[in-house]
C-alpha cells in the first residue's frame, strides 16, 4: 500500500512537464495579420506591439526605449491596422513608423 502510494504521485509530476511541452507554440510574427492584431486572435496586441518594439530596436542598434513614444507609436500602428486588416502588423509599422523604426 505505501508503495502505491509513492508511485502515483511520482507517475503524475513526471508525465506533467509532457503535457506542457505540448501546449507550446510557435509563431511566425512576420506573418500576422492587422486582423490578429487588433482581434486579439494571437495573443494579446500589447504582447505583439511589446515584441515589435525590441524587434525594431535591435534593427537599430538600441537598446533604449522611451515608453511614451512607444505608447504613441502602438496605438499609431493600432489605429492604422483597424484600417487595414489584410496587411501584416509588420506592413503597418513599416508603413506609419518607416523602415527600421
Amino acid at each position: 500500500m505505501r508503495y502505491s502510494r509513492l508511485v502515483i504521485p511520482t507517475v503524475i509530476l513526471a508525465l506533467s512537464p509532457i503535457a506542457v511541452a505540448l501546449g507550446q507554440v510557435t509563431i511566425d510574427a512576420s506573418k500576422i495579420t492587422c486582423e490578429q492584431f487588433i482581434l486579439y486572435q494571437i495573443t494579446n496586441a500589447d504582447n505583439i506591439a511589446v515584441w515589435l518594439q525590441g524587434y525594431y530596436s535591435a534593427k537599430r542598434g538600441t537598446t533604449m526605449v522611451d515608453t511614451q513614444v512607444f505608447k504613441a507609436n502602438a496605438d499609431k500602428v493600432k489605429a492604422h491596422c483597424r484600417m487595414n486588416f489584410k496587411l501584416t502588423v509588420m506592413q503597418a509599422v513599416e508603413t506609419v513608423l518607416g523602415t527600421g523604426k
